[in-house]
């Protein structure tokens, strides 16, 4: 059997490669719009007395929440004298969590078309590359599943602890009656929604091509061969 390179994009216009292609963009997709996040929400204080007061969350990926100082130390906002105050959450494992599939799943996409268009036919000559391929892309299928769940949820507690809702119940002035706190100017939070909806693209792509990879090992080749001999019958009785 020979072993050298021999370069063919006939494997990339099939579903195996061409899906393969798509995970690869779709992964970059993932992690560019989560990894290079940052924001900065505007959060105003009403104050009875009429001296209002303005503050500034500013926040970026990991997400690292109760890392982020909202007040410095001993200010004094709308007639309160507030310690130093930082936001409440940590996201930070479920962000970096996602980023780190996505680029994993990245760098096996070019590993595998490179075998695609380069070594196709040692690929479909040995039962171990079918094979290997197949566990990865099950397992990735699976990671995406899990990493695109925990951050669609470590979002939500992003989303909570910037808005109106988290900032009240993070400062103090703002839990008396004298205090009114709003949130006056949201960061666009748009390219990590969109984050999670190519980790979930992702799952489904991912888990599609488990089909058309579990087509190339010799799992669905025997099964395809006892169902046709299966399907013949047994063969006439001797006269």
């Amino acid at each position: 059997m020979q072993t050298g390179f021999r370069f063919n994009l006939s494997p990339v216009k099939e579903p195996l490669g061409f899906i393969k292609v798509v995970e690869w963009l779709t992964a970059v997709f993932a992690f560019g719009s989560c990894g290079g996040y940052s924001g900065q929400n505007v959060i105003s204080l009403f104050c009875s007395s009429g001296s209002n007061a303005t503050l500034e969350a500013t926040f970026s990926y990991p997400f690292r929440l109760n890392q982020v100082r909202l007040v410095a130390e001993n200010v004094t906002l709308c007639n309160h004298t507030v310690s130093e105050t930082h936001l409440v959450g940590d996201s930070s494992s479920s962000a970096e969590f996602f980023v780190a599939v996505a680029v994993l799943a990245f760098l096996y996409c070019m590993a595998a078309l490179l075998v695609y268009v380069g070594y196709m036919h040692v690929y479909r000559d040995s039962d171990f590359g079918p094979m290997f391929d197949f566990v990865v892309t099950a397992a990735f299928a699976f990671l995406w599943l899990v990493c695109s769940s925990a951050w669609a949820r470590g979002l939500q507690l992003v989303k909570y602890a910037t808005g109106t809702e988290g900032i009240t119940s993070t400062l103090l002035p703002c839990r008396g009656d004298d205090v009114t706190c709003e949130v006056t100017d949201f960061a666009s939070m748009r390219t990590l929604n969109i984050s999670v909806v190519f980790g979930f693209l992702n799952l489904i792509v991912w888990a599609g091509n488990a089909w058309f990879v579990y087509k190339e090992t010799r799992w669905h080749s025997q099964k395809v061969n006892s169902q046709q001999a299966a399907s013949r019958g047994p063969g006439p009785a001797p006269i």
